[in-house]
């Protein structure tokens, strides 16, 4: 059941940055650049918690490069937000 709610989530994550990154191509907000671009970087940190987790198990934590991507996520977005605000 976990990991379905794994897959769930990785799934959305991948939905947000698809609609995300879509309506900045139709409407060129850089806001809807700068959080598409993070969500890629949330889905690929999701989608490392299914292979951790679901795949490899316990064998071996994967706990800081599945953290990876989502720190950069973390600092597209927040680069985008106070640094491209104008």
């Amino acid at each position: 059941m976990a990991s379905a709610v794994y897959v769930l989530c990785a799934l959305t994550s991948l939905a947000c940055a698809i609609l995300l990154l879509r309506g900045y191509r139709r409407r060129n907000v850089r806001l809807l650049l700068w959080s598409g671009l993070a969500f890629v970087g949330f889905t690929l940190g999701n989608v490392m918690l299914v292979v951790d987790l679901v795949v490899i198990g316990p064998r071996m934590d994967l706990a800081i490069w599945r953290s990876l991507p989502v720190l950069a996520g973390l600092g597209v977005l927040i680069y985008g937000m106070v640094w491209d605000a104008g």
